[in-house]
Order: structure tokens, then sequence, then C-alpha cells
């Protein structure tokens, strides 16, 4: 029996939405766009929430809002997907990596401020895996040197800082809905924000610069096609209903895995709780342990392949992705923690309704991929010894 790495969890009443939507006149800017975007408000505690086709798009739209421009500098991370450092460059702007803190994954606050210079305009942080960053720390620094504070938040519906909703924190937050989050779309995310000015801007970005008032043929400003459908929307509207329920039931599953790895001296997990906030489980990312080079990591995913375990390495840097290598001129070493830590992750499966028998399954599997890797090791030890005493 195969296990997939993640899968989306759809039942007879968001096939039923959808279904609904189908039947109506109403595919694309109809009732459902804004009802979702209420139903966000609702979730979040912000003011205004503008649904878009993708995270993307809604951190293309909020690095936008910033007014980032030419040679503008955005701190951020590197161990994130490669959306949010491209969405800087959307706009001209230049990303400046801060390396990450080893235990959270998320940036190190440490070295956030020894990072600006009189070219920073903004902070980009990313709430890694659904781990909220330490915004009682950030928010001071971004408002001692006049930041704009942008939240990625594409991997982190649901986690809280100090009981607000990440997202809350910063000019704007994004959200994203791909089918391995938390809730899905099918493809979707969200910006949300206080700024009922920014709100405006975004939704006149997403429909090609028309303003909510202008005729259908006049656009005020430069826009995209960035609108989101309402099939995707009451799919949207019908999956946050039991968001609580699927956060829940996230967390068990992450504690199933805490529990049957609990013994693996060569696997770091990921802590279950964080001290001033709560983590909601996007993917469940372990890391093997220091003794074990990239290679080795890599057989040990072949090894989980094998057997039928659907696995990835998570994340590869930014700052390492050919295209940035040319464009900058970034090389390996630039960012210690980050490669170190990337070299040696594995995600496992993990989505709302995997079983405990199904996690048993996928750690004995990694026992076995992991020993089948360091058997070479020892052996080799074992001719070493015996040399030795020869």
């Amino acid at each position: 029996m195969s296990i997939p790495l993640s899968s989306p969890n759809i039942n007879a009443d968001d096939r039923n939405a959808v279904l609904e939507v189908l039947n109506s006149t109403a595919l694309s800017l109809g009732p459902r766009v804004p009802e979702f975007e209420a139903a966000i408000c609702n979730v979040t505690g912000a003011k205004y929430a503008v649904a878009v086709n993708s995270g993307t798009s809604g951190l293309h739209l909020a690095v936008k809002a910033a007014e980032i421009h030419d040679g503008d500098q955005v701190i951020t991370t590197a161990f994130s997907f490669v959306a949010s450092a491209n969405c800087i460059l959307f706009e001209r702007g230049v990303p400046v990596f801060v390396d990450i803190d080893e235990r959270s994954l998320n940036i190190d606050v440490a070295r956030v401020e020894r990072a600006i210079t009189t070219r920073t305009k903004a902070i980009l942080v990313v709430h890694v895996f659904g781990r909220p960053c330490a915004m009682d720390q950030l928010l001071p620094i971004a408002e001692r040197h006049g930041l704009i504070l942008i939240e990625d938040a594409c991997e982190a519906l649901g986690a809280t800082f100090d009981g607000r909703a990440v997202g809350r924190f910063g000019q704007t937050g994004v959200f994203a809905f791909y089918p391995n989050k938390q809730i899905t779309t099918g493809e979707g995310g969200v910006v949300i924000t206080d700024d009922e000015r920014i709100a405006s801007l975004c939704r006149s970005w997403r429909n090609q610069g028309r303003s909510e008032r202008a005729e259908w043929l006049e656009h005020e400003r430069l826009g995209f096609n960035y609108r989101i459908s309402d099939i995707n929307c009451a799919l949207g509207v019908s999956q946050l209903r039991r968001l609580p329920a699927v956060l829940r039931a996230r967390a068990r599953v992450a504690r199933l895995y805490d529990e049957a790895l609990s013994d693996v001296v060569d696997v770091i997990r990921p802590q279950l709780g964080e001290p001033h906030g709560e983590v909601s489980w996007f993917v469940y990312v372990v890391r093997l342990s220091d003794e074990f080079n990239r290679r080795q990591r890599d057989e040990v995913l072949v090894g989980l392949s094998q057997r039928g375990i659907g696995c990835r390495n998570y994340f590869s840097p930014i700052h390492l992705q050919p295209f940035y290598r040319t464009s900058f001129g970034f090389c390996k070493g630039a960012l210690p923690v980050t490669e170190h830590v990337a070299d040696r992750t594995i995600a496992l499966p993990f989505y709302t309704s995997l079983s405990e028998a199904e996690v048993g399954e996928v750690c004995a599997a990694l026992r076995q991929s992991i020993e089948e890797v360091k058997a070479p090791r020892r052996f080799a030890h074992r001719v070493l010894g015996a040399a030795g005493h020869s």
C-alpha cells in the first residue's frame, strides 16, 4: 500500500457547494467571493480580505501595497517556497536573505536588525510550516526603523501568536489554499489587512486595475488577472466551516508522529508546541541528525519512495536556486544554518485523515531506510577496526 505525501480533505458538503455554483449562472465575480472573504475575516479577525487566485498572487499584491520600487531592500528568509522572494523581484525590489533559527526554522530575529540598511523598505516574514514567528520581537524592530511588515502566512491558517491570528500583525498577511494546505480552494489565496485603502487597491489590482465603481472597460491603474472563481470560493467557504476540527485532526497526526519517532536517535522531530502561540500543522518535516549529509538524506528518501511512502526534501534554499545563483551570485556557505537544515530535511506524509496505522507504517519505513543508509558505514567501521588489530 502506498501512502501519499498529502491528500486534500474533501467531503459531501464541499462537493455540494461546488455543484451549487456550477448549477448557477455566476461562476466568477458572483456572491461566493465576498462570502469567502467575509468568512476569512471571521476566522482571522481582520477587517478586510481580498481573495485571489493563488498565494503567490496575494504575496505580489502585498509587496506592491508596500510600495517596493527599484532597488528597495526587503529582508526575508531563504528557507521558504520560492514565491516569497520572487514577489519582491516582481516589483524590482532586492531580497536580503537572513539565516534561520535552527529550532523554529523561522527567520532568526537576532540577525534581522543587523541586516537593515538605508535601502531597507520592508521585512517579509514567513511562518514556516505553520509555526508562528516571534512577532513580539519582530514588530518593535520594524517600528523602530520605520519598516513595513509583510506576513507570508500561506502555510499558517489557524496559527496564532499571543492569542492573535498570524497575518494580523503586519500591514498585510497572505494565506494560500493549494490542495496540500489546511483547507483548500483547489487553487487560491487571500490578502488580509486592516487598511481600507490597501484592501481597495488589492481589489482593483486583482481585477485588471478596475476600480470597484468603474465601468467594465475602464481601468484606473495597471492591474492583473488575479481573480478567483466562485467555484473555488464555494469550496473554501465549505472547508472553513470545519477549520477547527481540521486543525485538531492535523495536530493529532503530529502527536502520533512525535510519539512514534521519540526513540529514533537519528531523527530530529519538530516541537509540538510554541510558548507564545499555536502551531497550525501544514506539513510534518523531520531532520536527520548532524552525522548525516545531503547525499545520505537523499538515499533515505529513495528508500522511503521504494517502500511506497510519499516524501520530499523541504525546502531547497532559495538563494541556492539556479536563478538566484546566476542573478545575484549566491553560493553555498552564505546562510550556513539554512543550508545545514535543508540538507537533512524529510517531509513525511501528512494530511487530516492520516491514520495511526499509516503513521506507524511510515515510521517503520523511515527506520528501515535510515538503517540501510547506515549499514555501509557500520561495515566500513568494522573493516577499519579489524585492520587496526591485525
